[in-house]
Parts: C-alpha cells; structure tokens; sequence
C-alpha cells in the first residue's frame, strides 16, 4: 500500500513533462531526474530545482543549465522532468 506522500509525488510526477517533450526557448524548473543516467546527470549540473531553458531541438537537443549550454541526446532529455518556470 502507497503512503500519502508516495502518492502525492507520483501525482506530482504525472503533470510533469519531461525535457524531451518542452517546448523550445522556454524556461523550466527541474523537479525530478528518473531512468539510468541521474547520477551522470546530476554530474553535469541537472539536480532538482536548477533552471534549464530548451534552446533547440531535434535528433540531440540543446539546453542551458547554470549559464552554460549543453547538449543531450533525446535518451537523457527524457530523464529529467520539468515544470513551466514562473
């Protein structure tokens, strides 16, 4: 049985999209990193709640995190889940 916070999180999660799927020169918060790579993407700079803004698209994508740009294939991109920056 799910305690009340695992279930708040896991709805938490389901309105998140992930970085893959955001839209380009829009700003986002990271709130979760899921999948295999976290801990690479964490050594990157990716943790819960840094701002990363999508600046292009397509087979690899390219962000900013932390004043620098990166690029990352669509497989990572789909690891972290962001919501909308105010």
């Amino acid at each position: 049985m799910s305690s009340p916070a695992n279930i708040a999180q896991l709805l938490q999660q389901d309105s998140l999209i992930s970085l893959e799927q955001a839209k380009v020169g829009c700003e986002f918060h990271i709130r979760f990193l899921q999948g295999p790579a976290c801990e690479q993407l964490r050594q990157m700079g990716f943790c819960e709640s840094m701002r990363v803004k999508k600046i292009t698209d397509g087979r690899n994508l390219l962000c900013t995190v932390c004043g620098t740009k990166l690029a990352l294939s669509r497989e990572l991109a789909h690891q972290i889940l962001v919501e909308p920056s105010d």
